[in-house]
């Protein structure tokens, strides 16, 4: 059995079924052609057309609510930055403190090491010389 088949039987029965079934002839929308007649809320959704595209006009247009939406973008962008700016910071100086104290651990033991060494292998012959830091 080929591909198509596989994908067509089961779009047409989909389709017959859609068809003759009631579901879509209650979705029907009745066309009223007379545009004066408008119950109920149609008056309040639907606005004449030129109504329409004076609205879509006005609204190209730079307006001071755009402005200051724009304001408010950039106020919403320059905290995010900052509040970034500062973790990063933070961040970093945690990371400094740590390499600080791990370089100070390592010191203190190289020179723990050193001093063990010394006193080991310390002759009595000549005087002891220690590191100053």
């Amino acid at each position: 059995m080929s591909w198509t088949r596989v994908f067509v039987l089961p779009l047409l029965s989909i389709l017959l079924i859609l068809t003759f079934s009631s579901v879509v002839e209650n979705a029907a929308v009745k066309d009223d052609s007379k545009a004066g007649e408008h119950k109920g809320a149609a008056p309040q959704l639907f606005m004449p057309e030129s109504e329409a595209s004076n609205f879509f006009r006005r609204r190209n247009r730079r307006s001071p609510q755009y402005y200051a939406e724009y304001q408010a973008e950039q106020r919403v962008r320059l905290t995010a930055n900052e509040r970034r700016r500062e973790y990063n910071e933070e961040q970093r100086d945690e990371f400094e403190n740590y390499v600080e104290e791990e370089r100070d651990e390592q010191d203190e033991r190289t020179s723990e090491k050193n001093e063990q060494f010394r006193e080991y292998h310390y002759d009595g012959q000549y005087p002891r010389y220690y590191w100053f830091h």
